[in-house]
Order: C-alpha cells, then sequence, then structure tokens
C-alpha cells in the first residue's frame, strides 16, 4: 500500500513538472516588455532563437486566423456590410490586429538581441 502512494506521488510530482515546463517560454503578448527585455539579456543564443521562433509561429498563425476572418467579411453582401455579423468580424479583426502587434513588439526584443549578439536571423524574417 505505501508503495502505491509513492509511485503515485511520484508520477503525480513528474506530470506537474512536465506540465510546467511546457508552459514555460511560449509566446505571450501579455508580458510586459520590460519582463521580455530582462529575460532576454539573460538568454544565449540557441534560448533567443527559440524564444524568437515561438513568437514568430505564434504571428504566423495569427495572421491565417486574419485571412480567415478578412475570407468570411468578403462573403458578406454588400447590402449587410454594415451588420452585425460584420461588425463582428470586423471587431475580430481588429482583435487579432492588436494581438499580432503585441507579439511582434515581443519578437522584436528577441530579434533585436540575436543581431546584436551577431546570430543567424536568416529564417526568422515574418
Amino acid at each position: 500500500m505505501k508503495r502505491i502512494g509513492i509511485g503515485l506521488f511520484v508520477c503525480a510530482a513528474v506530470f506537474i513538472a512536465v506540465g510546467l515546463a511546457g508552459c514555460a517560454g511560449k509566446a505571450d503578448e501579455s508580458k510586459p516588455i520590460a519582463d521580455v527585455q530582462a529575460d532576454a539579456q539573460k538568454m544565449d543564443v540557441a534560448q533567443l532563437t527559440a524564444m524568437a521562433t515561438k513568437y514568430k509561429d505564434a504571428i504566423t498563425a495569427k495572421k491565417a486566423d486574419v485571412d480567415k476572418v478578412m475570407a468570411k467579411i468578403k462573403e458578406i453582401p454588400l447590402a449587410d456590410a454594415m451588420g452585425k455579423e460584420a461588425g463582428a468580424l470586423k471587431q475580430d479583426v481588429d482583435a487579432l490586429a492588436t494581438s499580432i502587434k503585441a507579439l511582434k513588439e515581443r519578437f522584436d526584443v528577441y530579434y533585436g538581441k540575436l543581431v546584436e549578439k551577431g546570430a543567424d536571423v536568416s529564417g526568422l524574417s515574418i
């Protein structure tokens, strides 16, 4: 009985540790720029590249979402262009644009630090 309890505890601890590690270092558009800059100061080239790539991927995904919403807007008949559906879709585009801008600001911190360190940034163009 004691072994089962210890085994469950170890499994739970490993599960939590893996879960937390998976969440660390994701593209966070709400993270204050000062925090991003402080974190970037402590990172080596590999870490900076990894973070810049995460932000690039998040930006690319958001741009794809904008394209999908814009396609929906184009499908709305001209007579309904000022309707609720069109208004909601335009709000979605505005929210996505705000999100992309925030992600880009944070991406630029990591990208700039890579340039400062003389790293290869050829695969990080957006």
